[in-house]
């Protein structure tokens, strides 16, 4: 099929597919991380300038597809896909991880945004947050009582109550173990990704006993196709 596909990314499966794409084809990046080097497709960073500056892009570049594979949370990012796709009359597919399910021995607390967060973290001391970079902008809210960890794609600095750690996934449950273990973490707070390679941290709380606050996925926008693995995607694509 002659097409030109523009891929949205955001999760480790979307640069797997882009390693299948050949050079008539795009990946955009929202440009945090690493950009690949290695890639046949050609790559973009950067945003669009919202609905009506993706919708402009698909028409300049003769875009025949666009595939959302952005982070369950970037819900922002899949409107403004769905919107543009819409506008200009193309097909919009989305490759979705399915959620989490919590297991037994599993203490979830779902909460709905950050000041829900922040309250149910009053009576514990030492956290450990997972949601990436937003943690960043409160420290300087953090209580007398709670010492913040926080572990982010990379490293930066963070204040004398809050020590901030560059990593990047798949994380292994030994090592997840030893981080609960030295820090002393009394709750952890995640996004339900459903990736794979940040699950250990939800055994490892399991195992421990120790709550996990869960912030709720957003609603994401109705598309012309939703797909919840990678395999399917290709499959679909013929690649």
């Amino acid at each position: 099929m002659n097409r030109r596909i523009l891929l949205l990314g955001g999760i480790t499966e979307a640069l797997a597919l882009a390693r299948r794409l050949g050079p008539q084809h795009v990946y955009s990046l929202a440009g945090i991380g690493r950009v690949p080097q290695d890639l046949q497709c050609q790559v973009r960073v950067g945003g669009f300038g919202g609905a009506e500056g993706l919708a402009g892009y698909l028409r300049e570049a003769g875009i025949s597809l666009l595939i959302d594979a952005t982070h369950p949370y970037a819900a922002q990012i899949s409107r403004n896909a769905a919107k543009a796709a819409r506008s200009t009359g193309i097909a919009c597919w989305a490759l979705r991880r399915p959620a989490w399910q919590a297991q037994k021995g599993d203490d979830w607390r779902e909460v709905d945004d950050w000041a829900g967060l922040i309250g149910a973290l009053k009576p514990f001391r030492r956290p450990l947050f997972t949601l990436g970079r937003e943690p960043l902008q409160h420290l300087d809210e953090i209580p007398p009582g709670q010492f913040w960890t926080l572990r982010a794609l990379e490293a930066c600095p963070g204040n004398a109550r809050c020590e901030v750690i560059g990593a990047r996934g798949p994380f292994r449950i030994d090592d997840e173990r030893a981080l609960f273990q030295r820090r002393c973490i009394d709750v952890l707070i995640s996004k339900n990704s459903g990736s794979v390679a940040t699950e250990p941290k939800l055994e490892v709380a399991r195992e421990l006993g120790l709550p996990v606050l869960v912030l709720r996925r957003p609603v994401l926008p109705g598309v012309d196709r939703i797909f919840e693995s990678l395999h399917d995607l290709a499959a679909a694509l013929d690649l």
